[in-house]
């Protein structure tokens, strides 16, 4: 083992012990290596003469660039937008987005949390997590509607195990009973457990409660208390849509951070669709711990394993989007054209509850239920979802997703107010063909 990752380890160890033991091998061997990069860094601050460290070209002492490239990026200029970033994300924008954090969730108030490490979007960020802390048949917990993705990133990469839970109950509500029977019946047998949280959900597009998510931080905090070792990643994609009273407007993360030494809470979220910028690829990687004293060298060495992780599959994540990102954050208009784009998110979802609720639709399927993020599901009742799919692009020249048997997946974040009513009815048409 590296002696950097050992020192990391050390000091993980001295604030919890337990945080150790949850680390993959994989983890445990990571660290941030100082050869060329800290070389280069101690040149920048240093060598005021040549510097020839790093592996980008200068000309007259600035960055060399194609002025056409530079034609498109008027607002930047070439150190902004070419250079590399450290793989820990630019440090403005690292502070920037935990500021954010602290903002969007009031109860962060008085909690101690790192510095975000930027990722290159969410996939890559719960990659990153994959590879730090998931080991081969290592037991993921998720509920039955989940983002296909997770397969490829957690049991075909690093080989885990993934068990479910029926995501509602027969009330239509957080089926709190399932995934508790689900965590307690992994727990017996399981030395760690990994329950991801995704809410808004993809596919259903359903938060909790308030009360429901209290109600999941003390099933996890109970069954760590209990022995077992909780790795509570909450993957908040879609934060921030939340269309509906009932549902919780901040990350569960917030009600699982110090509630034991034996649970430790992973955020990953981004830019992606809280910001609109899916091309842009900005994510982030935050944790939230039970530590015994400072917190800060043991989160800064989880710091350093995590831009390990980055700097070894994808060395950094762009520079360029990293500063878009950053400056529009900084915007004195950010919050008001956010709020406008939350606005028609919102009436979207609104309309398609509305049209939703005539009864002409009720004998062809039923919707799960869905208060916030892009997606609506309908569990369909007289025909299977791929052959209706298949159906409705070659005759009708729409596209849904289909998921298993039953279930079609609508992104209502790609389709206008006024042309919701026209898509259901001639759903409604498709299945009956297909019925007859």
């Amino acid at each position: 083992m590296n002696p950097i990752a050992e020192e990391l380890n050390e000091i993980i160890r001295a604030g919890n012990e337990h945080i150790y033991e949850m680390l993959s091998h994989v983890g445990k061997n990571l660290f941030f290596p100082k050869g060329i990069l800290s070389q280069g860094a101690e040149a920048k601050e240093k060598a005021y003469k040549f510097n020839a460290t790093i592996g980008m070209a200068t000309e007259k002492g600035r960055t060399m660039h194609l002025p056409s490239v530079m034609a498109m990026l008027n607002a930047l200029r070439p150190k902004e937008a070419l250079t590399y970033a450290p793989s820990f994300g630019i440090m403005p924008l690292r502070q920037t987005w935990q500021d954010e954090l602290f903002r969007k969730n009031p109860s962060l108030k008085g909690k101690e949390i790192s510095l975000p490490v930027v990722t290159n979007a969410l996939t890559h960020g719960l990659s990153v997590v994959s590879d730090m802390w998931v080991d081969p048949d290592d037991t993921l917990i998720l509920p039955d509607k989940m983002w296909g993705n997770y397969n490829l990133i957690f049991a075909v990469r690093r080989g885990a195990r993934i068990v479910h839970y029926p995501l509602f109950d027969n009330r239509g509500k957080f089926n709190l009973q399932g995934f508790e029977t689900c965590v307690k019946t992994e727990a017996k047998s399981r030395k760690k457990i990994i329950p991801i949280l995704n809410f808004p959900n993809n596919p259903t597009g359903y938060t909790v409660t308030p009360e429901d998510a209290d109600e999941i931080a003390g099933i996890l905090t109970s069954t760590a208390r209990g022995g077992t070792n909780v790795l509570a990643v909450t993957d908040d994609a879609y934060f921030g849509l939340f269309f509906e009273e009932d549902a919780l407007k901040e990350s569960i993360f917030t009600k699982l951070i110090g509630n034991d030494p034996r649970l430790l809470a992973i955020k990953v979220d981004g830019a992606t669709k809280e910001n609109f910028v899916w091309g842009l690829r900005v994510g982030f990687v935050t944790y939230g711990a039970s530590l015994t004293g400072e917190s800060g060298p043991v989160y800064d060495s989880l710091e350093r394993k995590t831009a390990g992780a980055v700097r070894g599959s994808i060395s950094n994540a762009s520079h360029l989007s990293q500063e878009i990102v950053l400056k529009s954050l900084q915007s004195k208009d950010f919050l008001a054209e956010k709020d406008d784009k939350f606005k028609i998110m919102k009436g979207r979802a609104k309309e398609v509850k509305r049209v939703l609720s005539n009864p002409q639709y009720h004998e062809a399927w039923e919707p799960y239920p869905f208060n916030s993020g892009y997606f609506m599901c309908l569990r369909l009742k007289t025909v299977e979802a791929e052959p209706l799919r298949v159906h409705l692009l070659n005759k009708y020249g729409i596209g849904l997703i289909s998921l298993g048997k039953t279930d079609l997946r609508v992104a209502f974040s790609c389709l206008e107010k006024e042309d919701t009513e026209e898509l259901f009815d001639t759903l409604l048409q498709a299945v009956k063909g297909l019925e007859s």
